[in-house]
Parts: C-alpha cells; structure tokens; sequence
C-alpha cells in the first residue's frame, strides 16, 4: 500500500476531533492529495448503524459484545474503505482506530488483552496507522472540556450529567473517573511499548500550538511516502 494512515486517539474531551478536522484541511489545502476523514464506530453503513444502536441502548452490554459489535465495525471499514483508500494513494485519517479498543475494552474495562488483541487482528487484517497521535490529557480537564457535570448519590457514586449528542446518551463519558484514569494509563502504555509509531501531544496546549506540532510531524512523512 503507498498512502498514509494518520489516527488520533485520546479520552473523551482530548481534542480528537478538532485535531482530526485541521489535519484534512490543511492536508486538502497542501498536498492535493485525496484524503479521506473517518470516525470510528462508523464509515460504513454497517459501523453506522452499530454506532448509533450502541448509543441509544439504556442497558449495559457484555463487555464481549460490545468488543465484537466494534471490531466488527472495524473489519468492513477495513475491507470497504482504509485498505482501497490506502492502496488509491490517498491520505486516510482516523479519529479512533483500533488502539481504543485495546484501551477501553482491554486496559480500562477488565477484558484480557490477548482476547482484545486477538480480534482487533483479525479486524485490521495487519492495517495499522502510519503515525498515531495521542492527545494527553488529564481526566478532570478532559471531562470538563467534554462537558460532564459530576455529582455522588448518597452511597458515594457517580452521577454524571453528561452533555447531548445526536442520540442524547453518552455512554463512556458516564462512567467513573477512575474508568478515564485507566483510559489514560492504557494510552501510554501502548505510546511507550510502540515509540516509532505512536506521538504523544500535551492535549491541554492551546489548538493551534497542538496542531502545529501534529503538521510537523505529518510534513516529515509525507516527505517519506
């Protein structure tokens, strides 16, 4: 494959997206180059769908079948879109790849890596990022950037009172800081096992200085490629 395959990963509120947004537009403005911007669960219809059906459900799923209905997404957006993008020559960002599961169903939530591991190989067939940047933040400062008001019952638990999205139901952002901690430990522990690809960005810069850094590294492959 001759593309490039940019992903950022982060806790909820890191910046990913705003990132993810600059980045193809300074990449369309610069490169002339197709580059194709995806969000993980989704870019196909199938992950669409399982990203809106995880969403909206008031129950809590088997930690099991929430790791397969999002690998399962991964594997068509692999097969339908990263790897005939990639081979097309086209520049492929992702807000959220496969390291997100590693994090948040392996690290934080308690599902043995090996398993995690395991489908995310078969999901990806071997198709890793290029460069994954990590926007680093804290989790109380993340939260806050995401907008989730916190309070405790009576017995000491969370009561979070999270922002709105399109399906009013925000289902990682109400758990626990505690659970976000885990996020970010997970983070940097893959950032530290896999130096050559991974990029570890202090999130709480100011958007600009976070994007600057980002370009800089985007120039030295695009350079390469």
């Amino acid at each position: 494959m001759s593309g490039l395959f940019i992903s950022f990963e982060g806790g909820e509120g890191s910046g990913k997206t705003t990132q993810t947004d600059l980045l193809v537009e300074h990449l369309e403005a610069e490169t002339g180059r197709r580059v194709v911007r995806l969000h993980e669960p989704g870019g196909t219809p199938l992950g669409e769908y399982i990203r809106d059906w995880v969403k909206a459900q008031s129950a809590p799923l088997t930690l099991q079948a929430e790791l397969l209905l999002f690998v399962a997404s991964r594997a068509e957006l692999v097969k339908r879109v990263i790897r005939p993008e990639l081979e097309a020559d086209s520049i492929v960002v992702a807000d959220r790849y496969a390291d997100s599961t590693t994090v948040y169903q392996g690290y934080a939530r308690g599902l043995p890596l090996k398993d995690v591991r395991s489908a995310n190989g078969i999901a990806t067939g071997g198709v890793w990022p290029d460069v994954t940047f990590l926007l680093d933040v804290l989790p109380d400062a993340s939260l806050r950037r995401a907008g989730l008001q916190m309070s405790f019952d009576a017995e000491g638990r969370v009561e979070p009172l999270p922002r709105a999205d399109d399906t009013g139901k925000r289902r990682f952002e109400e758990l626990s800081p505690g659970f976000h901690q885990k996020v970010r430990d997970g983070y940097l522990r893959l950032a530290k096992a896999e130096p050559e690809r991974w990029v570890v960005v202090d999130g709480q810069q100011a958007v600009e200085e976070v994007h600057a850094q980002v370009w800089e590294r985007v120039q030295g492959l695009l350079r390469s490629v």
